[in-house]
């Protein structure tokens, strides 16, 4: 049974790391607050450069772009958005299996890695680092954004690769966080919803044809004003800049819950050890006591 005194070092010892545990939730709470509020108000600037995106797509048949391009096999560049720092549960770790899975099942893979944790974890596996930033900050800017969108465009469109994915932390709450995959280049999303639309579209009007016992079709032909070519131009980049700051956005939120709930499970669990340990001490405490009585009594015998 350990002594007293080993006991005692150890409550302090866990006593000071619950300290540490506490501060840090409550840190990670203040943070996750302001985190969450950015991320909501991001969304409705977000939602509707999607909604101006959809409606180009579904009403025009001019659909050549470079971003819209698609190639046979080619590199393949990801975006890995973890964190600088650990003691988050496992956020990090997620997004990294997904990111080691793809790595493991394609032939080139590329990475860009966002976050001090992913870098060092594919630096030590001597994956293809295309380009690496760490040290981000706790609210990343809509310019950091806007320059990561540039250097996956400009490789993109000089084919140094031919698609580019993005793996982040989806935040849906404090204790809840979900990590996604999606198709950055060529944006497919909306492409693949206008075929449907279009097709749902020709079977209306072979319906309404049918009805009239006409063989003329109607389509509705919408002038653009600049050209489609140039609203792509414009809307598709701010499209990718605004994907990424939100995912940047969502990755720190989810991040700052994941630390407060980790770090709120490290505080009950450190409460629960100094209580097992206070247990352990006060039963050693009594034996102490015990074992003094009876060295008493059986001296007090002896002298009889």
């Amino acid at each position: 049974m350990q002594n007293m005194r080993d006991i005692q070092r150890r409550i302090g010892s866990v006593k000071n790391t619950q300290k540490i545990t506490r501060a840090m939730k409550m840190v990670a709470s203040a943070k996750l607050k302001n985190a969450q509020d950015r991320a909501e108000d991001a969304r409705p600037y977000f939602n509707k450069t999607v909604e101006v995106l959809r409606g180009v797509f579904t009403r025009t048949k001019e659909k050549n772009h470079p971003l819209l391009a698609e190639r046979e096999g080619g590199r393949h560049l990801v975006i890995v958005i973890t964190a600088d720092r650990g003691l988050c549960g496992a956020y990090n770790h997620k997004v990294m299996d997904i990111a080691e899975e793809i790595v493991e099942t394609e032939e080139e893979v590329s990475l860009l890695v966002l976050g001090r944790k992913a870098r060092d974890y594919f630096r030590r596996r001597e994956a293809d680092i295309m380009a690496e930033y760490v040290q981000l900050d706790d609210y990343p800017g809509y310019g950091f954004a806007n320059n990561i969108a540039d250097e996956i465009i400009h490789h993109f469109e000089a084919e140094d690769v031919n698609k580019v994915s993005m793996i982040y932390t989806h935040f849906n709450s404090a204790i809840s966080q979900t990590v996604k995959k999606m198709q950055l280049l060529p944006v497919e999303e909306f492409a693949e919803e206008a075929k449907k639309i279009e097709s749902d579209d020709e079977q209306q009007m072979d319906a309404e044809t049918a009805e009239e016992g006409s063989d003329t079709k109607k389509y509705v032909d919408y002038i653009f004003e600049p050209s489609p070519a140039e609203v792509f131009d414009n809307i598709l980049p701010q499209y990718l800049i605004n994907v990424i700051y939100s995912a940047l956005l969502e990755s720190k939120a989810s991040e700052f819950g994941a630390r407060m709930t980790a770090m709120d499970s490290a505080t009950e669990n450190a409460s629960e050890m100094i209580d097992d340990l206070t247990l352990k001490y006060n039963r050693a405490r009594q034996a102490e006591i015990t074992k003094e009585i009876t060295e008493i009594v059986g001296g007090a015998e002896a002298l009889k």
